[in-house]
């Protein structure tokens, strides 16, 4: 008897994948990330993506400068040290689309990230975790911009 092939282990797992997606059993299953990526406030890109009313949590952190003196290269850390979270997400309330970018995370990864990002003024920026209970919790940093980014 041989051992099964890693390309047969990754088709099996993608097929499972697909059907607990559709037969709605995943939790990911209802989120749409590309109609969240589309939206223009913080809140209604929470919604699109299945988190609750946003709530402010110390476990929620993020990094950022106080003064980004180019928006075109915006440095954050976003991060979630509770159990539980099912994606991170890094929003900038006054960019044309208020979600930047959104992470599936498991139990297996570190709930801890740093990216760049662009912003065109000064804003709000904002860490926001989704746990697997369907909270929102977040934590809220205002990015002063000298020279805009996405213009």
């Amino acid at each position: 008897m041989h051992s099964p092939s890693r390309r047969n282990t990754l088709r099996q797992t993608a097929a499972l994948a697909t059907l607990l997606a559709t037969a709605g059993v995943a939790p990911w299953a209802h989120a749409n990330p590309r109609n969240a990526f589309d939206t223009k406030s913080v809140p209604d890109a929470v919604k699109a993506l299945g988190g609750g009313a946003l709530a402010s949590h110390a476990g929620v952190t993020l990094q950022a400068p106080d003064i980004a003196d180019n928006g075109a290269a915006v440095q954050v850390t976003l991060a979630c040290n509770l159990p539980g979270v099912r994606r991170l997400l890094l929003l900038v309330e006054k960019n044309p689309a208020a979600l930047v970018a959104s992470f599936a995370v498991t139990e297996s990864i570190e709930p801890s990230l740093t990216l760049r990002t662009k912003m065109g003024e000064t804003s709000d920026v904002y860490a926001v975790a989704l746990m697997a209970d369907g909270r929102a919790l977040f934590a809220k940093r205002e990015v002063r911009v000298i020279q805009g980014g996405c213009g």
